[in-house]
């Protein structure tokens, strides 16, 4: 054992020394789509701002709006849209997805919040009800008598003072959980509530009416605890909850002494009543954590019984190499060649990964000896917990002795802390934990990489495959609205019924006219003879009529001669053509008027607002032990819309602000592009898009090596950003953009942020720290152990 002592100890100094620079790989990597803009109109501003054009082979930026808008009376034709982009080597900040969503696709805002709502009470109340015990649990010992529990609480304090809260002007958590938190406040102020005042006031909502109304004095004095497990960092949440945990137990023995005296029927003696009454009781108190401390039981199992396996580990580890490491990079001059930098990360990454399984093993060898010499029942500690999971699958209240031995604290975090780390606070000595330094650790926000403008009401849309679905057969339902008005359909009618009048009265006017001429050619001059019109009649041209006059006689006529005739009807003709000329003019002014404004409406459509955010509904959604959906706290299933050159002033931006629109702001929809910085996904290769423009209507193949491109929200395949759907133009070009992913990238760690670089370094659950310093003490725990019960004989 002298040689694990000595391994300890130089661990510890490792601990205490090192700048705990994030575990990963260095290597050559390509460069990374980290940011893509969209310009309007034009693209002159885009070099300035740093943004890389999207072009074609001979450098022309391509114009992916190309043609679709409409040169009709009355539209807004065609604008330019071009897309900017930025790169990056860093993996952590690269682009992984690029998406569409349009004006009337399928996405609700409403939805969204009404789901977020629902997480604040289904989900984070009850969260935030359960670690309030705990918190209760590291207040009571902070201000304890117990010298071990005050001394453990006080750590605990001084790590938690590294997580700070951005809303109470930085204060450390620390500080500000020793105080009452605004839920505490206003929970009492609901309770009092009437029931029907309660129908209009949620708990979250008199939380915040409490947050608001704190004296300026008191603002920073308070932390509003649903707002930071609601938003905060995944990793800080699992973080306060751990802290919370190791914090907790107000008792002056430890919960391992507890359950060391403690079995199942201890347990149905002191329930009393009847034996059947006294497992019921014990199932109401008892059954949900042993079904959650049993999740746990196969992998602490599993580290019990490689016992062979970290002993070697613990035993071959060299120290004096690994702080040798350490130093080198401490020392690194700011000169060093790129190579050289690379060369000493790669042996930091190493040996600090070789590092964090040390401590493991180092713990899990203490721990097993611990066990395997204590006795329990009639065996071990070691025989219990290595007993196989189906057996005490088969009889779960094997595990209550363990539940009943924690504190109320410690069961309320069991979600958070490994059976590994309830030894670790079972075993660790309090009084050493004030040997560790914690002045170069990081202060970091809790809400550190959290883009908070997710959790604003309204900023945020909720889209997923039903919503598309139903979107989809509206718009196969609906009827296209008519680009003119009913008046100016029957404007139009009239007009033309016009146009066919004035025709019509033109060609009589003409016709007559031509008559009139021919007969008063013909019946005027000296030709006229009795013999001329008797030829006239042997030819059967009429070239008179007897009108009747019974008003002088029976058989009383008047002789109209043709060419009269046929001027009264060239003169009526002419009057009605000049009249309806007059009128079509009229009526032509009254339709063109008409049709102007209403295909002015048409394509001035009224553009919805885009949500600065997009999510898809099943990358929220997860499910407990229940089965029942719960939301996930996922930052990186945001998609955040592209931002564009539009500005104040510009058209649109009342409407639409400065969210990028694909389609220019002139077809009868948005196109918004959104983007994601997804951590399960790949990243887009800088390199890699391709545009690809097609007639219309010829087909059009993926290019090859490639498998998608910007797309539509629910469908991973490239779209055609000239979509007739959302185009004025009918036979406008295809346009698609295609890109690559770099399929062998690694996952991004956390490296960069300040949990890695701080206080969350210091864990596997804060394993460095706590159980590097405390793991040193296990060596002489089973001793300890024998000595008192020796004593006690």
């Amino acid at each position: 054992m002298k040689n694990l002592s000595r391994a300890i100890i130089a661990l510890f100094l490792v601990v205490l020394t090192a700048t705990l620079l994030p575990i990963q790989v260095f290597a050559e990597t390509p460069d990374y789509i980290s940011e893509v803009k969209v310009y309007e109109g034009n693209c002159k501003a885009a070099k300035e701002e740093g943004f890389t054009i999207l072009s074609d082979e001979d450098g022309k930026p391509i114009d992916l709006n190309d043609d679709s808008g409409s040169d009709d009376f009355g539209a807004k034709g065609d604008k330019s849209v071009y897309l900017g982009y930025k790169t990056k080597k860093d993996r952590k900040d690269a682009i992984t997805d690029l998406a569409l969503m349009n004006m009337k696709g399928g996405y609700d805002v409403a939805e969204y919040d009404k789901l977020m709502d629902g997480q604040m009470s289904s989900q984070i109340i009850p969260f935030v009800e359960n670690i309030l015990t705990a918190i209760e649990e590291y207040r009571a010992n902070y201000n304890s008598t117990n010298a071990k529990n005050k001394q453990r609480a006080r750590y605990i304090h001084d790590v938690l003072n590294k997580m700070t809260d951005d809303d109470t002007d930085g204060a450390g958590l620390g500080d500000l959980l020793l105080n009452e938190t605004v839920y505490e406040t206003a929970k009492p102020r609901y309770d009092a509530l009437s029931a029907k005042e309660k129908e209009k006031k949620s708990l979250y909502d008199v939380n915040n009416e409490v947050r608001d109304s704190l004296p300026e004095s008191e603002k920073n004095k308070h932390a509003d605890i649903l707002t930071i497990v609601a938003q905060s960092n995944g990793k800080a949440t699992v973080m306060l909850n751990n802290l919370l945990t190791r914090a907790a137990d107000t008792s002056d023995d430890t919960w391992l002494e507890r359950f060391e005296g403690t079995t199942y029927e201890d347990l149905l003696d002191l329930q009393g009543g009847s034996p059947t009454d006294a497992m019921k009781k014990l199932d109401k108190k008892y059954y949900d954590d042993a079904n959650g401390f049993l999740e746990l039981w196969e992998d602490f199992r599993s580290d019990l019984l490689n016992y062979d396996v970290y002993a070697e580990i613990v035993e071959n580890y060299d120290a004096e190499a690994a702080q040798q490491t350490f130093d080198r990079m401490n020392d690194l001059p700011e000169d060093a060649s790129e190579e050289e930098m690379i060369e000493v990360a790669q042996a930091y990454a190493e040996a600090q990964a070789r590092m964090m399984e040390m401590v493991k093993a180092a713990e899990m060898v203490a721990i097993h000896d611990f066990l395997d010499e204590t006795d329990y029942s009639d065996g071990t500690m070691l025989d219990f917990f290595t007993q196989d999971v189906a057996d005490v699958e088969d009889d779960i209240t094997v595990i209550y002795p363990v539940i009943a031995s924690l504190s109320d604290g410690q069961r309320a975090g069991l979600d958070f802390v490994t059976i590994r780390e309830l030894m670790v606070i079972a075993l660790s000595e309090p009084e050493k934990y004030g040997d560790v330094d914690l002045d170069n650790v990081t202060e970091t926000s809790v809400y550190d990489g959290v883009d908070r403008a997710i959790y604003q009401k309204g900023g945020v849309a909720l889209t997923s495959d039903a919503f598309r679905a139903d979107a989809l057969a509206r718009s196969v339902s609906e009827n296209e609205a008519a680009a003119f008005s009913g008046w100016t359909i029957a404007m139009m009618t009239i007009t033309a019924a016009s146009f066919v009048a004035f025709a019509a009265s033109a060609v009589a006017w003409r016709y007559f006219t031509v008559k009139y001429n021919y007969f008063h050619d013909l019946l005027n001059g000296p030709h006229l003879t009795e013999k001329f019109f008797d030829q006239l009649k042997e030819n059967g041209i009429q070239y008179k009529v007897e009108v009747p006059l019974p008003e002088y006689g029976k058989n009383a006529t008047k002789t109209i001669w043709m060419d009269e005739i046929y001027a009264s009807k060239a003169a009526i003709a002419k009057y009605c053509t000049i009249g309806l000329t007059v009128a079509m003019i009229i009526i032509g002014s009254i339709t063109i008027y008409l049709s102007y404004r209403d295909m002015k409406e048409h394509y001035d459509v009224d553009f919805t607002p885009i949500p600065h955010y997009m999510v898809e509904k099943r990358d929220l959604i997860g499910y407990n032990s229940k089965g029942e959906e719960i939301v996930l706290k996922n930052q990186s299933a945001y998609y955040k819309a592209v931002e564009s050159n539009r500005k104040k002033g510009d058209s649109y931006f009342k409407e639409i602000g400065s969210c990028a629109d694909m389609n220019g702001c002139v077809n009868p929809q948005w196109l918004a592009l959104y983007a994601a910085k997804n951590e399960t996904m790949d990243p887009i290769l800088a390199d890699s898009f391709k545009v690809i423009i097609t007639s219309s209507g010829m087909a059009q193949g993926v290019p090859q090596g490639y498998e998608t491109g910007i797309h539509m929200f629910g469908d991973k395949a490239a779209f055609n950003l000239n979509d007739k759907r959302f185009c004025w133009n009918q036979k406008a070009d295809s346009i698609m953009v295609y890109f690559k992913v770099d399929k062998n990238a690694s996952s991004p760690s956390t490296a960069g942020t300040g949990f890695l670089n701080g206080y969350i370094a210091l864990a596997a659950g804060c394993g460095l720290i706590a159980g590097a310093t405390v793991t040193l003490l296990f060596m002489t725990a089973a001793k300890k152990r024998k000595e008192r019960k020796g004593a006690t004989a």
